[in-house]
């Protein structure tokens, strides 16, 4: 008996069968035994220990662990240098007006100091990086003042016989002063503008720009603005791009309702080349309703919203229009779009505001939430403060804020008894029984009076603006500071007012005990944790702090 087998070469040969002989079949007995025993060492009765091999570095001879070069990290690194070829030292323009970087060929990039965004405009300029794979990269802290910027990174790369090496080295980038575009044309000509913002309203006080001057600031809105400039009917903007103005009128009619238009003059044009310089003028209109005050609806107007009013209240401006009917409780939006296609002004402004005293209340109805506010019907039996000593007459109305008033508070509203109005669209409402007063808010300016003269624990950031002059400059400065203390009041009184803007704690203010013992908690102030934007701790302060604990 044969079997057949085919040699390296292809051929078949004939093996003669030959049986195993007895001493054989131990042997192959044998090596079944060990076998098992293996795979019972293996389950966990025995395991052979098996030690690593070390080999000799080829340079120095130390003993290591074996790896494809057959040399020892020091040798390795001495033979090998895996950065050589990749920069070192490297130079980069930076604007010092605009605290930007330029990424070549024309893009400018803003970034502060060890950023993220730094870091990796530092890294992207490195060229032949793609030979090494990147591994970490980090700031190395260099002096404010020595125009120098180091990064270390770390790299690493195939080598000798497949084997890995990791090496660190520090990228020098030294910092050359150069004004980008914009700002070099500031510093040739201040009022060399390529687009300005005219931001107007048509009403007779500047509640509206105090509060969107915060809404500015806040969300940094204007920080690309070449100059602003403070007008009698509004605030100019000027801007070294046409971009950045239309940007910053997008922002405007996110937090009010506004309608603009723009329109371009040509400056100068290149008729070979093809090029024209323009000046672009955006003229941006808001709407002439503001908080708190009183609005007579038209009747189409009034239709559309339910049959709401037709004497309603502003409570709430910013994209959308908030109006409420303080003898129904009913409220309604109006956007910026409605408001244009049929706009209308209002009856009574928050200047003509008269002070009465409450001398009766009668609650009609418990309190309900409306549009995040809480009101409350009520009968009231008022008083005009400036009526005491002159005559008797005593008002029955109906109020909304039967939830704040009690018999002895003073409250602020709007004197229809006495008003002499010509609006026209009160008067085609033919019928209409008109109160004779309508309460729009508490008041709490007998109280305030005992802190007369004494600054607040809080304070607001202004904008830089130049103030254009005018024949009444004295006049102005005092109704402008009369208006911004009123602001600030509103902004005490009203939490949804400070929820949008930023408030910061007044260093200055020093905190009378007397003061806080005859104040009372009736008046309405700012809480501390709405100061923590402007707190910041002196390291004095911080070791004092630690030592105490």
């Amino acid at each position: 008996m044969c079997l057949s087998s085919q040699g390296a070469e292809g051929n078949k040969t004939n093996i003669p069968f030959q049986p195993q002989t007895k001493g054989e079949k131990e042997h192959s007995f044998l090596q079944k035994e060990y076998s098992a025993m293996a795979q019972e060492g293996s389950a966990g009765m025995f395991v052979l220990q098996q030690t690593v091999g070390s080999v000799l570095c080829c340079m120095c001879g130390i003993q290591m662990a074996p790896n494809a070069a057959n040399m020892c990290v020091k040798c390795l690194r001495s033979q090998v240098d895996i950065t050589e070829g990749l920069q070192k030292r490297l130079i980069i323009m930076h604007c010092p007006e605009c605290e930007c970087y330029l990424q070549p060929p024309k893009t400018w990039i803003k970034a502060q100091l060890e950023s993220k965004e730094l870091l990796t405009f530092c890294v992207k300029r490195l060229k032949n990086l793609n030979k090494v794979r990147l591994v970490h990269a980090e700031f190395v802290w260099t002096e404010p003042h020595s125009k120098r910027i180091k990064v270390k990174l770390r790299v690493q790369k195939e080598v000798l016989n497949g084997a890995i090496l990791e090496q660190t080295y520090i990228v020098e980038y030294v910092q050359q002063e150069h004004l980008c575009e914009s700002c070099s044309r500031i510093q040739a000509n201040p009022d060399q503008w390529v687009a300005s913002v005219q931001v107007r309203q048509h009403v007779s006080h500047r509640r509206t720009f105090f509060y969107l001057e915060q809404l500015i600031l806040r969300h940094d809105a204007a920080v690309r603005a070449i100059k602003i400039k403070q007008l009698d009917m509004g605030i100019d903007f000027f801007f070294g791009n046409r971009s950045h103005a239309m940007k910053f009128v997008e922002f405007l009619g996110n937090v009010v309702p506004i309608r603009s238009r723009h329109d371009k003059q040509l400056v100068s044009q290149d008729s070979k080349s093809n090029s024209y310089n323009y000046k672009y003028t955006f003229s941006v209109e808001i709407c002439p309703v503001c908080r708190e005050d009183l609005i007579c609806l038209p009747p189409k107007v009034a239709v559309g919203l339910g049959n709401l009013g037709p004497l309603v209240l502003c409570t709430k401006l910013t994209n959308s229009i908030m109006l409420f009917d303080p003898f129904t409780l009913r409220h309604s939006y109006m956007d910026a779009n409605q408001y244009w296609r049929n706009p209308f002004a209002a009856l009574l402004s928050s200047r003509q505001l008269v002070e009465y005293i409450i001398l009766d209340m009668e609650p009609e109805n418990s309190t309900i939430n409306v549009g995040g506010t809480k009101y409350s019907l009520a009968y009231a039996q008022v008083a005009r403060v400036s009526d005491f000593g002159k005559n008797d007459r005593i008002f029955t109305i109906r109020t909304h804020l039967g939830h704040l008033l009690n018999p002895g508070d003073y409250a602020l509203g709007y004197d229809l008894y006495g008003a002499n109005s010509n609006d026209f669209e009160l008067e085609k409402y033919k019928g209409l029984n008109i109160p004779d007063a309508i309460l729009v808010k508490k008041s709490y300016e007998e109280k305030r009076q005992r802190t007369h003269g004494k600054s607040r624990a809080w304070k607001l950031k202004m904008m830089d603006m130049e103030v254009e002059n005018s024949a009444k400059g004295r006049l102005d400065e005092e109704k402008r500071n009369t208006e911004y203390e009123e602001f600030l009041k509103d902004l005490e009184e009203n939490p949804e007012m400070r929820f949008n803007i930023s408030l910061y704690r007044n260093k200055d203010y020093q905190p009378s005990e007397m003061a806080s013992a005859t104040d009372g908690d009736d008046v309405p102030s700012v809480p501390l944790e709405e100061l923590l934007a402007d707190l910041d701790l002196s390291e004095d302060e911080v070791d004092n702090e630690s030592m105490r604990e």
